[in-house]
């Protein structure tokens, strides 16, 4: 039966209507919030490239996180800067760290109130800007492993309630899993970057991270964005390897990639709405070229349409906003 019996509008006519048949709904419990932490007291820096985001201070953090709370987003992912770097990163896996120390304080203060993740990588702790150990301008798979797993296992001592491994190392899953088990943390999730794409859309973070290659990029680790069958391999391994949360970065140029995996695996799916993606909507809205807030739950609503439970973005705050009608 087509026109003019089926209308298809009719079902369209109201915001009642509209609600009412609405296929894909958008929560706050689909958030996860990113966050640079920082030594120091009382910072609260603003990233240039990345409007209305900021390097904190531990308690600056804190602070930051109980708006998260208040408005019911369940999650933090946090990014560390050293006060130092060196090659091999030890500040990733210092026990007085700003990520450990932000652990801490955030478990002490909203308790399970909060999920506190921790972004498990080298790059932001090494002097060269890579996700792992170097020797004459390659980066060794099996040799960083062992570092992740420090990285990983000081997080779970300082009480984080996920990690999740983005340096994209063969085998880094499995190595962490063990490591956890064997230290008595055999209940604490991990959430794999198991489709990371190298990506322009990295820019900004870079910024925020201070974590920019000295030399050379990360397209050796990295996946080629051209490729959707070699990403679902990579997540089929973290799934064997004991992933429980699979996570593909960018959302935004993969929602085909989101939607195979969805129909792929039974896991939970991540989508991390990465800081070009951000960047870009927040420079186009203060130009007046879009509606920021309609831009920014349209591109929120396709990834969450395209099959992702989870989504890590920097609007999670102001979308919990609209979403909560505040």
């Amino acid at each position: 039966m087509g026109f003019p019996e089926r209308r298809m509008r009719r079902l369209r006519r109201t915001e009642t209507l509209r609600r009412m048949v609405r296929e894909t709904r958008l929560s706050v419990d689909n958030f996860i919030y990113p966050m640079f932490v920082v030594p120091g007291q009382k910072v609260k820096k603003p990233i240039g490239a990345m409007p209305g985001q900021f390097q904190l201070s531990v308690d600056e953090a804190v602070r930051t996180a109980g708006e998260a709370v208040k408005l019911g987003v369940p999650a933090v992912i946090l990014f560390g800067l050293p006060e130092k770097k060196d090659a091999l990163g030890t500040q990733a896996y210092s026990d007085s760290a700003p990520v450990q120390k932000a652990i801490r304080a955030l478990k002490k203060e909203y308790g399970n109130d909060l999920c506190v993740i921790t972004d498990v990588c080298l790059c932001e702790y090494t002097d060269h800007g890579h996700c792992g150990v170097v020797d004459k301008g390659d980066v060794l798979n099996d040799a960083t492993l062992e570092l992740l797993s420090k990285e990983a296992l000081s997080h779970a001592k300082a009480g984080a309630d996920m990690v999740a491994p983005s340096d994209m190392m063969d085998g880094r899953i499995g190595f962490i899993r063990e490591e956890l088990d064997e230290a008595g943390f055999e209940d604490l999730p991990i959430m794999a970057y198991s489709a990371k794409h190298a990506s322009a859309f990295y820019g900004p973070f870079r910024e925020a991270a201070e974590s920019a290659p000295q030399f050379g990029d990360r397209r050796s680790y990295q996946m080629d964005s051209a490729n959707a069958r070699e990403a679902l391999t990579e997540m089929l391994l973290d799934e064997e390897e004991g992933a429980d949360i699979l996570m593909i970065k960018p959302a935004g140029t993969n929602l085909d990639l989101i939607r195979q995996a969805r129909d792929e695996f039974q896991l939970p799916l991540a989508a991390y709405q990465v800081s070009g993606e951000f960047s870009m909507l927040k420079a186009a809205a203060l130009n007046g070229w879009l509606d920021h807030d309609r831009a920014m739950m349209e591109s929120l609503v396709a990834i969450k349409r395209a099959g992702a439970d989870m989504i890590l973005t920097y609007f999670s705050l102001e979308a919990a906003r609209l979403l909560k009608g505040g």
